[in-house]
């Protein structure tokens, strides 16, 4: 027999026909739930995200456009893939496995990024990704896949194809804003994040064991993958699960805000160290409130010790509370001294409260709640002190760095009152710069604290900046941290104009903070 010619046998095979949907639609219900409940439950992944890896590379912009990013790519890979298998073989045979299969990999995540977050600390843009890709993507496109096999079972009429799809998009994306909410407003609040993907998994996992019972009674279809598989996932699922009361955990308590803890000072018995997201943010000695061991504690009080004659009381605005180390400070050393605090996570509050010697009275007042906004709602020249100290892990928040701020504290503060912020950067130093210029815009004298090898591009630091609409008791300051700290230098003048340069003023309109901290 003749061989077939040479250009009939190059021509490609033809693709093989999709694979025909049989049985009935899903009920209109049940589908709707299917849809509505693997979106929201996307989401839930996609907030949680941020509270496991916080502790790890931070709560900045970068992290949370990683989140955002990863998310959004398993949300697109996985309804590709979905609508791809959705044409090879039989939806209904594929669902039940989908939801499974999420709450297992649901279930894995914690303990991964634990173990995984240990050795991807830090603040690199490749760990931030490989760690947010673990928490998020096996268990996000998983269920983004149980769309477009949900849409294959409803199109048994062509002519409602454009109405099914519509409908069930839209059902889909109310799943995901519902989610959001609830997860942003109440779950977070009131719930471990332990506690909330261990219940989505099992969660996901029911719906689908659920779900697998009813179509095999309506319609029996053979699942996939043979007995012995499926079992070996459910093994795996309960040792994710178990996993999870093993893995290193860096929170001793979890607050709406912060993965916090608190830790005793081997070298001092009644010493007290506040970390938050796994990095030290306050000191406190519960029996000695006038002991400051961070440096730029010692520069804050300093400032406080010459800010008016010594023991006179002062009107003084914290933004930020942390481990209210300044306020008792302040307390201590000028008795009657009315301390208000703003701080927006009212769990530190408690904190302290409970175990960092907080005791709120006439002296010491917190307010929980946003500084920015709080600060708009004080009256006109009503404090002799403000003190600038909120974080977001290692980051002033943006809109506490603007102009705009500065202004409003300005408003605030009296005439001749002071004016310090915290603030932490790194070589090249850029940030410090800006906000040095931007608090400059609105206070007619400026100086900054800070260590010369800071200073010099050396190393990271935290650095103080001083403002006041009267000239600075400059020598008095530095007579003050000579005692104190006495390798710290302090800028003003040309020195300080030197130092600043051309830096941008931050705005409302444009504040980059997060990229002007970036190392070069």
């Amino acid at each position: 027999m003749s061989s077939p010619p040479s250009d009939v046998a190059a021509l490609p095979a033809p693709p093989a026909p999709p694979v025909p949907v049989t049985g009935r639609a899903l009920p209109n219900g049940l589908a709707a739930f299917l849809v509505f409940f693997s979106s929201g439950a996307v989401l839930v992944l996609e907030t949680v995200a941020l509270r496991l890896v916080g502790p790890y590379v931070g709560v900045t912009l970068q992290v949370t456009s990683s989140v955002i990013g990863i998310a959004l790519a398993a949300i697109a890979y996985g309804a590709w893939s979905g609508g791809w298998l959705a044409d090879r073989r039989n939806p209904r045979g594929l669902l039940a496995p989908a939801l499974v299969l999420a709450g297992i990999a649901t279930a894995i995540t914690l303990p991964v990024v634990r173990y995984a977050g240990e050795v991807l600390r830090g603040g690199a843009a490749s760990g931030i990704l490989l760690l947010v890709a673990l928490a998020v993507f096996v268990p996000a496109a998983l269920l983004a896949a149980v769309t477009p096999l949900v849409v294959k079972l409803q199109l048994a009429d062509l002519r409602r194809t454009g109405q099914v799809v519509g409908r069930l998009s839209g059902i889909g994306t109310l799943g995901g804003i519902t989610a959001t909410l609830l997860t942003g407003f109440v779950l977070v609040a009131a719930l471990r994040s332990t506690v909330i993907l261990l219940a989505l998994a099992l969660a996901l996992g029911l719906v689908g064991i659920g779900l697998g019972w009813y179509l095999r009674r309506q319609e029996p279809t053979e699942l996939p993958g043979p007995a012995r598989a499926r079992a070996a996932l459910a093994v795996l699922g309960l040792a994710g699960a178990g996993l999870t009361t093993v893995a290193p955990n860096p929170c001793d308590i979890e607050t709406a805000y912060h993965c916090a803890r608190v830790t005793a000072d081997p070298a001092r018995p009644s010493g007290r160290t506040l970390l938050l997201n796994s990095a030290q943010h306050s000191y406190v000695d519960l029996a000695d409130p006038k002991h400051l061991e961070y440096a730029y504690t010692k520069w804050i009080g300093a400032v406080g010790d010459v800010a008016a004659p010594a023991g006179q009381r002062l009107d003084a605005l914290h933004l930020g509370g942390g481990g209210f180390t300044v306020p008792r400070y302040l307390t201590a050393t000028r008795p009657g001294t009315d301390n208000l605090v703003f701080e927006i996570d009212g769990g530190l509050v408690e904190l302290g409260e409970q175990e960092l010697g907080v005791r709120p009275g006439p002296e010491l007042r917190a307010v929980v709640g946003d500084a920015r906004m709080l600060v708009a709602g004080e009256p006109t020249d009503s404090r002799d002190l403000v003190v600038g100290d909120a974080f977001g892990h290692l980051v002033v928040p943006w809109h506490l760095a603007t102009r705009e701020m500065a202004a409003d504290v300005r408003r605030v503060t009296r005439p001749g009152g002071v004016y310090v912020q915290n603030v932490i950067d790194y070589p090249p130093l850029r940030f410090i710069r800006a906000e040095l210029a931007t608090v400059a815009a609105e206070f007619g004298h400026v100086a900054l604290i800070a260590p010369p090898e800071a200073l010099a591009q050396e190393q990271g630091s935290n650095f103080l900046i001083v403002g006041s609409d009267a000239p600075l008791p400059l020598e008095a300051v530095r007579a003050r941290l000579a005692e104190v700290d006495p390798k710290v230098s302090l800028l003003s003048g040309a020195a300080l104009t030197d130092f600043v340069g051309g830096a941008m003023v931050l705005t409302d309109d444009y504040a980059p903070v997060d990229q002007l901290l970036a190392t070069a």
